[in-house]
């Protein structure tokens, strides 16, 4: 789904890695680009992965790069060859080539023949109850104070929710930003408006 943080692991997988070539790749690095522009990027930061012995390059939003659109379905095929020819290339001897990409659009990705692409494939849920709200607040240095943190637990404990973690985040940062003592009450009203809270 989106906004469930599949770019935040992506990058995460990419600088566990250490690798000495790191490259993001993302269609807003490539705004303005032309079919063949684009195309020419891509061979370039795959090209440039093979020099080194250890490389990743991280292709985020697969289905933005490709310009895909559900009506029609719409989608650039000079985008999607290139991407293919460049995922089957094996680097050269000695050399490995981590490839991690993200999508919203599995499905899709199977359709066009990109998913075998890959040999493993993470699937990342959104929150989905208010057990992860709590640890994820636990996780935050300042957020709420003791009292708003056990009064968040009763709300909260047995919840069922439906949040990615980007959202979630922006609630939490509106709500730090609140000097108020309703500050807690505004949150879990604003987390059942946008998490569906029950």
């Amino acid at each position: 789904p989106p906004n469930s943080g599949k770019t935040a692991l992506a990058a995460h997988i990419a600088l566990l890695s250490k690798f000495p070539y790191l490259k993001f790749c993302t269609a807003q690095t490539m705004l303005g680009f032309s079919e063949l522009a684009k195309c020419q990027q891509l061979k370039k930061i795959f090209e440039d992965a093979h020099k080194s012995s250890l490389s990743c390059v991280v292709v985020d939003e697969l289905e933005t790069l490709l310009e895909y659109a559900p009506v029609g379905p719409r989608y650039s095929n000079n985008v999607l060859q290139t991407l293919k020819l460049l995922f089957k290339r094996s680097p050269p001897k000695g050399r490995k080539l981590l490839i991690v990409a993200t999508t919203t659009y599995r499905d899709i990705l199977d359709q066009l023949g990109l998913l075998a692409s890959f040999s493993k494939v993470i699937h990342m849920s959104n929150m989905s109850t208010g057990q992860h709200i709590l640890h994820v607040l636990n996780e935050i240095e300042h957020c709420f104070n003791d009292d708003e943190m056990k009064y968040l637990e009763k709300k909260l404990h047995d919840k069922k929710v439906y949040i990615g973690i980007k959202a979630l985040l922006d609630l939490i940062e509106v709500a730090r930003q609140a000097d108020d003592k309703s500050r807690v009450g505004r949150f879990i009203g604003q987390l059942e408006d946008v998490a569906g809270m029950i």
